[in-house]
């Protein structure tokens, strides 16, 4: 009823307060209904409703900036700003982001999906807006869990050093994906429950908004008045030490609270945080009850909030088995991720061992840099991170772990082809990233049992930084290939005869024959492929690379002799990744028959799995394509 009026954010000024607290309702029934039909990120939408009404009933974007962190929580945003007749479409090929996008709307200011970055890029926005004469506000949207990223602090500090008019909004929910941990949670929620200073601020703010007319001189003094009570109340706040204006902790879904006070500190011309108190998936009984369960979501039954299950064991799934099992025999074996233990699959291994488990917050830096020092104290640490954000570790991973020549174990999750969430999640980076690392070791491993080889190997075995690196999908059916055992460099070899009907006789009679190699994530696929070539009378024998680095080239080199054509298949970038450099190893042989299929240089769009490997020309009928 409400939703349909709304073409921009300036129609929300025609509202009443009691049609706007009709709308947030309306917008939670409209964000739950689309999400348990195509999937996406339900608790933290849920929580930040009342506060994206709010702050745009007060900023006017585009002439104000909005700057959402991570923005897993922009859908109400997406709504308001004029996409209500495409929200349907949220998270499908060819629809909208889930994220924040620039090439979706003027009203979205970055491309945005990682961690942290919220308060550097607005800081810089602002910058340039004054440098440029542009009077627009910018305000940064930022929640408790991300602000567990040192690149969160580094703006905070620069921000407080300039002293502009920044407005940092705190959303505190307690909770990032999993539940928050660490000294910055612990001392937000002291903020939280300081009921004096909540019962203060509130009557002082009634006392104010009576007050007909405030110039800029009152106004200050009103503000500072307040900073100095807060002193009192609370013996020290960090962000006032570093230069900040601090007003709350407020109630996030009180939007009339909420609308007045950012009306205030809009005047300020100094730095402001403003903190917010909200309840992730507010409005929704089993998202609020398990948020955690809620956070990144498939298509689900909103009727009682039951999340699907599927009946094949997934690598993530697999990963978690493995990383117990290897934990019961060996407690030197310590386990880390970045706020993403039930994501990673590690929330077994804490459970079994909760005193060998470390949540370090969305600091992906400080996890890499902490595993070198656990493992030059004796132990050896098991990292899982997913590919789209060990990105953010290179350094750390060149310094920290490769050059003190320490051994430690990083699982990738999300490798390769990572459905619905976009370009900024897609994992086809790390191969090219970490393969000219020295010394670095990377596993890329097929199935369930080979996951549980590789990683078995690269903790008892290795003596040096192991990536192993794993797709978001199901395992593939296994063969007795996938058991061999474990050799440095070595490869898996899966004759045709191991995944079709095809008889000795015909496997050696028949011609065009190919060798197609590929990356463990890439199986399924392109044993697909590889069968329907078979079938129309070719042959296709297949080489999964359980080593990307170390590789066999010896070893490889004989056996691309053998046939007609190589053809790679990875789930990576073609430049810099390992089927580039192995095409050069068969060239300087002699061998020129080759044919690479990998991500190209470019970012790809939110999909099924299906559609983002067709995008990139790695689905299964476009390798069959490739094979004829």
């Amino acid at each position: 009823m409400y939703l349909e009026k709304i073409n921009s954010p300036e129609d929300l000024q025609h509202f009443s307060q009691k049609e706007l607290a009709a709308l947030s309702s309306e917008l939670r029934q409209k964000i739950i209904s689309t999400v348990g039909k195509n999937g996406g990120h339900l608790a933290s939408n849920l929580g930040a409703v009342e506060l994206t009404v709010a702050l745009h009933r007060v900023f006017s974007t585009p002439k104000d900036a909005i700057v959402w962190d991570v923005s897993h929580q922009c859908y109400a945003h997406k709504i308001l700003t004029g996409r209500l007749s495409e929200f349907d479409t949220i998270r499908q090929q060819g629809g909208l982001s889930g994220f924040t996008n620039i090439d979706e709307s003027k009203h979205d200011f970055f491309t945005s999906g990682h961690a942290s970055t919220s308060i550097s890029s607005a800081l810089g926005l602002l910058t340039a807006f004054q440098k440029t004469g542009h009077d627009g506000k910018v305000v940064a949207v930022i929640g408790d869990g991300a602000l567990t990223g040192g690149l969160a602090f580094e703006g905070l500090e620069h921000a407080g050093q300039l002293s502009k008019n920044l407005i940092v909004i705190l959303n505190d929910n307690q909770m990032s994906i999993d539940h928050n941990t660490g000294s910055v949670s612990r001392y937000l929620s002291r903020l939280t429950v300081s009921s004096r200073y909540q019962s203060f601020r509130y009557k002082v703010d009634r006392l104010v908004d009576k007050i007909p007319y405030i110039n800029k001189a009152l106004e200050k003094i009103i503000f500072r008045f307040k900073r100095s009570i807060k002193g009192l109340i609370l013996t020290n706040n960090l962000f006032v030490d570093l230069g900040f204006e601090y007003v709350g902790p407020l109630n996030g879904h009180n939007e009339v609270n909420l609308e007045a006070v950012l009306r205030r500190v809009s005047k300020l011309h100094r730095p402001v945080v403003v903190h917010v108190v909200t309840k992730k998936g507010k409005g929704y009984g089993p998202a609020e009850n398990t948020p955690e369960n809620f956070h990144g979501v498939g298509p689900f039954n909103t009727e009682d909030g039951t999340l699907p299950k599927s009946n094949r064991l997934s690598f993530t799934e697999s990963f978690s088995d493995a990383i117990v099992s290897l934990g019961r025999k060996n407690d030197k074996i310590v386990a880390i991720t970045a706020a993403m233990a039930q994501g990673t699959g590690l929330s077994r291994f804490e459970r079994k061992f909760p005193g060998r488990f470390y949540d370090v917050g969305i600091a992906e830096e400080h996890a890499v840099t902490f595993a070198g020092g656990l493992a030059r104290g004796g132990l050896i640490p098991v990292t899982c991170i997913y590919s789209t954000f060990i990105q953010r570790s290179v350094d750390q991973i060149i310094h920290d772990i490769s050059l003190q020549k320490v051994h430690a174990v990083f699982c990738l999750d999300r490798a390769g082809a990572v459905p619905a969430d976009g370009a900024t999640h897609q994992g086809i980076f790390d191969i090219a990233l970490f393969r000219p690392v020295p010394d670095a070791v990377i596993m890329s491993p097929v199935s369930d049992v080979d996951l549980h080889l590789c990683l078995r190997w690269a903790v008892n075995q290795a003596d040096s930084a192991v990536f192993i690196r794993y797709p978001k999908m199901s395992c593939p059916d296994e063969l007795d290939a996938f058991r061999q055992p474990v050799t440095l460099g070595k490869g898996i070899f899966v004759s045709a005869r191991d995944f079709t009907n095809i008889s000795d006789e015909e496997y050696v009679s028949r011609s065009k024959k190919k060798l197609v190699v590929t990356t463990g994530g890439m199986f399924t696929e392109v044993r697909d492929a590889a069968a329907k070539y078979i079938e129309e009378g070719g042959l296709a024998d297949l080489f999964v690379m359980r080593f990307i680095k170390p590789f066999d080239e010896n070893y490889f080199r004989e056996l691309a002799f053998r046939y007609d054509e190589v053809v790679f298949v990875e789930d990576g970038v073609k430049t810099g990744g390992i089927s580039e450099y192995l095409e050069t190893v068969l060239l300087k042989a002699d061998y020129k028959n080759t044919k690479i299929l990998a991500f190209g240089e470019k970012y790809y769009s939110h999909g099924t799995r299906e559609q983002v490997l067709k995008e990139a020309g790695l689905d299964t009928e476009s390798i069959y394509g490739g094979l004829k």
